[in-house]
């Protein structure tokens, strides 16, 4: 079983990668370096660096045969996506639906495909379902959904099968893989949190005047380590048979800004020094999964306490920063 890894240099792509080894299965990832690193790659996973609009570059890491992919590659930051739009698009959905041809065009039969919370309306009760009104607010969130409804439209078509994997906040690290956040452009609040405690630069905290409790943002954060095992499971259930669809994938608990930072101090020993700023564009004040559908569907559970997932990371940092 041969399934293609777009972006499985990326900090989640990585993990997943080793995730699928482990199970046996033959990979290849397909990359192109501009977010990811060559150096979470394993030595057993077969490596196309390379555009997933470049058709030669997708040809040669399906290598005249694969049953499925996996797609992470993207631009994830919502602040730049509503500063430039344009990027977002040709990054997210133009590259994507290029991809997507070719892959149909090789019969690859199974696609999972990393989605977001950010394409649903956050004004929806909350915890999100699934069928709850997808109406991102930030152009990010409205490039996942473009490609989401591009994998309806094929799945419709008898053309593939798929599942897309609405995260909410991929956080922590394996430490047995020896892998963690390294993104060129850090834009996520623990590992921007841990780089405050590391070297004393304040943390700015986007916007104290939120209609929740403490005023700052409430998000569900997931293990990486869950998300890479949903990932699996997804997999199996579409090798199974499984209907096209869509999960969220969380721990299906809110935790603010503040409650988090606190967390981290705990752990941490150390205070963390600290910035306000405003908010930023495109930010919702809460995003909750509601986790039935996948645990009903796949099996699958969040494993891993928010304390855990604090932990793993505040390690993988403290030993990446000191070697």
């Amino acid at each position: 079983m041969h399934v293609v890894v777009a972006g499985g240099a990326g900090y989640i792509g990585s993990i997943v990668v080793r995730t699928l080894l482990r199970e046996k299965y033959t990979v290849t990832v397909l990359d192109d370096l501009s977010h990811g690193n060559v150096w979470s790659l394993p030595k057993a996973a077969r490596f196309v660096e390379g555009d997933i609009a470049d058709p030669s570059a997708v040809q040669l890491a399906i290598h005249g045969e694969a049953h499925a992919l996996m797609h992470f590659a993207a631009k994830i930051d919502v602040a730049e996506s509503m500063r430039d739009p344009a990027l977002y698009h040709s990054a997210n959905v133009d590259k994507s639906l290029l991809l997507l041809s070719q892959i149909q065009m090789a019969r690859v039969r199974y696609v999972v495909f990393s989605s977001t919370a950010a394409v649903y309306d956050p004004n929806t009760l909350q915890p999100l379902k699934e069928d709850a009104a997808l109406e991102p607010v930030s152009v990010y969130g409205r490039t996942k959904l473009i490609v989401e409804s591009a994998l309806t439209e094929l799945a419709k078509a008898g053309s593939l099968s798929y599942v897309a994997l609405r995260y909410f906040n991929a956080a922590g690290a394996s430490l047995e893989d020896g892998l963690g956040e390294a993104h060129p452009h850090e834009t996520h609040l623990i590992p921007l949190t841990m780089r405050a405690v590391t070297t004393g630069s304040p943390l700015t905290i986007f916007g104290s005047d939120y209609p929740t409790p403490d005023g700052t943002c409430i998000r569900d954060y997931i293990d990486v380590r869950d998300l890479a095992s949903a990932h699996l499971q997804a997999l199996r259930y579409l090798e199974r048979g499984g209907v096209s669809t869509a999960f969220n994938v969380g721990r299906g608990e809110g935790t603010s800004v503040r409650e988090l930072l606190a967390m981290i101090e705990a752990v941490a020993g150390k205070p963390i020094p600290q910035a306000m700023g405003s908010r930023r564009q495109g930010d919702p004040s809460s995003l909750v999964a509601d986790v039935q559908n996948i645990k009903r569907d796949l099996g699958w559970v969040a494993r891993h306490s928010l304390q855990d997932t604090v932990e793993s990371a505040w390690r993988w940092h403290t030993r990446s920063t000191s070697s």
